[in-house]
């Protein structure tokens, strides 16, 4: 199996470890996002800020490194979901000792942990949808060793009878193969900034994800406030045009007015940026 070059010449745990880190500090510095934490400030969030985004972010660097390195080349099976879920546990400690007991970033240990997994599984040949589609049979596999507390934004998932995270990865990331990435791509095509690009890139998760993060704070208004506000923003041309960039900014006065994050669409997001590096690895982005 050929290898990417960086792969090859920097060792491919390590490299997928940085990139996953840097996707994740790259989502925490985008502005202007709706409600989040971003390079202008805490967003709808008293606890959170971009020096604790980043903070955690690179506290995570050493589990994404262990999940490649566990899964070299293995097959999905049950050991290796196991193996995969400590790991990705531990690495919830250490973020939570990074940030003094904040959630900065559960969500994404999920995603990207699944994702990082899934390259190294398939020997840093990396396709963005055989790596989706891998990370999918791995999230299927049961692990027995998950805590049987309920998260926010699991009680949102059952409260609301919507799907979540889980649901996400085990049908291979389609709001990120089937809208964040193309919308990504074709941005960019268009002639927009790569802060525009991702923009809109999260405007197109935005649309249609069932934000856990958003129900659990703000309930169905702020979920339907944030699809349409998104949808808006789109229907404009995106956030490359003067109206794109007005309904963004409209949406994010609605999302603060509603003291609403959409959390879950911002780790979709650096999975989005983390998939697209690791599928054209030399592009400048």
């Amino acid at each position: 199996m050929k290898l990417l070059p960086q792969i090859q010449v920097e060792g491919g745990a390590e490299w997928l470890a940085r990139t996953a880190t840097q996707c994740l500090i790259d989502e925490a510095r985008l502005s202007p996002k709706p409600g989040l934490v971003d390079s202008r400030g805490n967003g709808a969030h008293h606890d959170l800020s971009l020096a604790l985004m980043e903070r955690s972010a690179h506290s995570l660097t050493p589990t994404f490194q262990a999940l490649a390195q566990q899964s070299w080349q293995r097959p999905a099976d049950i050991a290796l979901r196991q193996t995969v879920g400590r790991l990705g546990r531990e690495g919830e400690q250490q973020m939570m000792a990074a940030t003094g007991g904040v959630n900065t970033h559960r969500g994404a240990i999920w995603a990207l942990g699944l994702l990082v997994s899934a390259v190294a599984m398939l020997g840093g040949n990396a396709k963005a949808n055989a790596v989706a589609n891998t990370a999918a049979q791995l999230a299927k596999l049961p692990d027995d060793a998950a805590p049987k507390v309920f998260s926010k934004g699991l009680r949102a998932t059952h409260r609301y009878r919507v799907p979540g995270a889980r649901e996400e990865a085990q049908q291979a990331f389609p709001h990120i193969m089937q809208r964040a990435l193309p919308q990504l791509r074709l941005s960019r095509l268009n002639g927009s900034s790569e802060a525009q690009a991702r923009l809109d890139a999260l405007m197109a998760i935005m649309t249609s994800l069932t934000d856990t993060c958003v129900l659990s704070r703000a309930g169905m208004e702020g979920l339907d406030a944030m699809q349409d506000g998104a949808r808006a923003v789109l229907n404009a041309g995106g956030c490359a045009t003067l109206s794109g960039q007005q309904a963004l900014a409209s949406l994010d006065r609605q999302m603060l007015a509603l003291n609403a994050s959409p959390g879950g669409a911002a780790d979709l997001l650096a999975a989005t940026l983390f998939l697209d590096r690791v599928e054209t690895p030399n592009s400048k982005h």
